[in-house]
């Protein structure tokens, strides 16, 4: 939900961003790679409980990674490739927090193995609707690969992260209904998947 509003207001206040990116020559999927780089730098940082830390770094990534595609619209190097990597790194950073959750606090080791299952539930029905949306000609967003939305986007994971790094003592609260909201976009995703492509 937050995602399609981010995507809506980035390009207007990352000016400045986009160009220094273009004064250092960088590409988009350098800025995409650094992205990730900066997401598992921030799963150790959680590891090793530097909650506050971990939220800079994390959000710093999450800034990359939100900004790599309106560097390569800029630039016109927007590419299926580009599209490809950008979700699989964002795939790769969630599950290495998770991974970085479950050494900070291994007593939730079964909730942590839930959310990486409905991790790959989510983006599984994301990609999949998504693709199945475009080949039915239901019109997208400017992404390489189109998504479909839920409840349960970037901008919300990272705002569970943050909670729950904020918030350890309530992390038994946070984490169940997190699995809840990924249990919804599931479900809703796969109702209408069974309503727009029967």
């Amino acid at each position: 939900m937050i995602d399609a509003y981010a995507r809506e207001v980035l390009p207007r206040l990352t000016g400045s961003l986009i160009a220094l990116y273009r004064r250092l020559g960088v590409t988009p999927n350098q800025i995409t790679v650094t992205g990730f780089v900066i997401g598992a730098g921030a799963a150790f940082l959680v590891s090793q409980g530097h909650a506050c830390s971990a939220i800079a770094v994390w959000w710093l990534g999450r800034l990359l990674d939100g900004t790599d595609g309106i560097l390569a619209r800029t630039n016109g190097q927007a590419s299926a490739f580009g599209g490809y990597l950008d979700i699989t790194l964002d795939m790769a950073a969630y599950g290495l927090m998770v991974l970085g959750f479950y050494f900070w606090q291994p007593q939730f080791a079964a909730l942590w193995m839930v959310t990486l299952i409905f991790y790959i539930l989510a983006i599984t029905s994301a990609l999949s609707l998504g693709a199945l949306e475009r080949v039915r000609g239901i019109d997208g967003d400017n992404r390489s690969l189109k998504l479909a939305a839920g409840l349960a986007e970037g901008g919300e994971t990272g705002i569970c992260y943050t909670l729950m790094l904020l918030l350890p003592r309530y992390i038994g609260i946070i984490l169940p209904l997190w699995i809840a909201v990924l249990a919804v976009t599931f479900l809703a995703r796969t109702q209408l998947a069974w309503r727009v492509l029967k």
